[in-house]
């Protein structure tokens, strides 16, 4: 028996810098709150297409489950979570301005 869809962002690395994107409904964002929620399973394989098409863009599109219970979606997966939270030091990218504290 098929599981139930689960909303869903599509998520890839920027081609060029590459920190991690978001789909929205008009292009990409590098924070996840702004992501385009797919509710809809024809719709999310639909985006997905289209995303990794954009080869001149990003790279590595897929879809990733997120939870919609809150304000703003959030990760459920670890891995997810430490995707959206940047790079892993604070030199660079999500993280640069909390380096000094």
């Amino acid at each position: 028996m098929p599981r139930n869809f689960t909303p869903k962002v599509v998520t890839a690395n920027h081609l060029l810098k590459g920190d991690v994107i978001y789909q929205t409904a008009n292009g990409w964002t590098r924070h996840l709150a702004e992501a385009e929620i797919l509710t809809d399973e024809a719709d999310a394989d639909l985006r997905l297409i289209d995303a990794a098409q954009q080869t001149n863009v990003v790279v590595g599109a897929y879809l990733a489950d997120v939870d919609v219970t809150g304000d703003t979606p959030s990760p459920t997966h670890f891995r997810e979570d430490f995707r959206a939270r940047g790079p892993s030091n604070y030199a660079h990218g999500k993280q640069e301005e909390l380096r000094n504290v």
